[in-house]
């Protein structure tokens, strides 16, 4: 199974959690981890930013990668968000046939 890991930061715990729920109900990622409390240093249109952000990790297929990425986008509130496709070099063999059996191209229908 070939895996693949979704990062992407949030303005919140909330934003992200809200994004995690959908993709997982959608079955375009297997589960999702948000990590809190980091601090993000930037440049925005020319201005040095600070922001407290938190990381949210996708596990997914290269399958439902695009698909995944799509939605991540269209869900999140930042008009340039952070989301980065990371391939996977190895996974257990019964975590990763997890991860296949929790996924699908192209999600669920929405509704």
């Amino acid at each position: 199974m070939d895996l693949k890991l979704v990062y992407s930061t949030f303005p919140s715990v909330a934003s992200a959690e809200a994004v995690a729920r959908t993709v997982v109900a959608e079955r375009l990622a297997a589960c999702a981890n948000i990590l809190p409390t980091m601090i993000s240093v930037y440049a925005w249109q020319g201005v040095m930013e600070r922001a407290d952000e938190v990381v949210l990790l996708l596990k997914t297929t290269a399958t439902c990668a695009a698909d995944l990425m799509a939605r991540v986008k269209a869900e999140h509130p930042y008009e340039v968000p952070a989301i980065v496709l990371i391939p996977l070099a190895g996974a257990d063999s019964d975590f990763a046939a997890w991860v296949g059996a929790q996924t699908r191209p192209g999600g669920l229908p929405r509704g």
